[in-house]
């Protein structure tokens, strides 16, 4: 499955990159362009968010009226889900769609010649094994970017190769190399720069949401009638909390381990979805 999304994606980024000529503003068109097709599950899951703030507060008055009663406060949720026609799950679909977004686009930044290019594995092998004859270090997860950064050399041992030729990756992105990986790079300093940007944006982005989500709150005039909170709702906040930390961890640690052109990607989105945020919070009204 993430290889199909992959092939489609390299297209559309095959084509974004031959228009601009820089891999680093194609990147840039293709998150844009992603999150124009993204917007109506966006504009959902800011509904759903703002729907869900008042619906937990309902749910604790239930939990307050039924709390020696645990079959009737099941009943009584569910039958407040299915009047406020939403599901216990609504927010697992955009979790879901952002995982395969994730390893899909690795997928595709791990391997730019397969599924940009679309040169064929058994000449990529070639390759490979001609950068290895003249003793150059290649990784094995990533010899495709090695291929590229190599290119050069390539040229002059294989003048004759058209496929070499109508490689046009020019992955220097303001004075940033995107094919570099920081795990191979330690010593270099800019490698750290888009990591470090994503994960401010990333702790951004979770400051604007919680706070969106205390604003809902505090707007609809919902008074907590429990002191403590029992053990439903603290599982229910810990499962809201793992998963608003589990994407951004997940994509810090592919970052460190990938090639930057990913984590300008991540970086992009991250900048695009605090705006539309921002945005949707002030025309989405229920």
């Amino acid at each position: 499955m993430f290889q199909f999304f992959a092939n489609i994606f390299g297209y559309v980024l095959n084509f974004m990159n031959n228009f601009v000529g820089n891999y680093g503003l194609a990147i840039i068109l293709f998150t844009v362009l992603i999150k124009i097709i993204m917007l109506p599950l966006s504009i959902k899951q800011q509904r759903t968010m703002k729907k869900s703030a008042k619906l937990q507060e309902q749910i604790k008055v239930l939990q307050f009226k039924y709390k020696n009663d645990p079959e009737k406060l099941n009943r009584e949720m569910m039958d407040l889900y299915k009047k406020e026609n939403m599901s216990p799950f609504s927010g697992c679909l955009s979790t879901i769609v952002q995982f395969i977004l994730l390893i899909s686009i690795f997928y595709m930044v791990r391997c730019p010649l397969t599924y940009m290019e679309r040169i064929d594995k058994t000449q990529i092998d070639t390759y490979v094994q001609q950068l290895k004859d003249n003793g150059m270090s290649i990784n094995q997860a990533y010899s495709e970017i090695d291929i590229i950064r190599e290119l050069d050399y390539l040229k002059e041992k294989f003048p004759d190769d058209q496929t070499l030729d109508k490689i046009n990756l020019n992955m220097n992105f303001c004075g940033l190399d995107l094919s570099k990986i920081p795990q191979q790079n330690l010593g270099d300093w800019t490698v750290y720069i888009i990591p470090i940007l994503y994960i401010i944006s990333t702790f951004v982005s979770m400051r604007i949401t919680t706070s969106m989500q205390k604003k809902n709150k505090k707007k609809d005039g919902v008074i907590d009638i429990t002191e403590n909170k029992d053990e439903m709702e603290d599982a229910m906040e810990q499962s809201n909390k793992m998963m608003s930390w589990m994407m951004p961890i997940m994509s810090v640690s592919i970052s460190l381990v990938a090639p930057l052109g990913l984590a300008l990607y991540w970086l992009v989105n991250n900048v695009l979805m605090i705006g539309e945020r921002l945005v949707l919070d002030k025309i989405i009204k229920d």
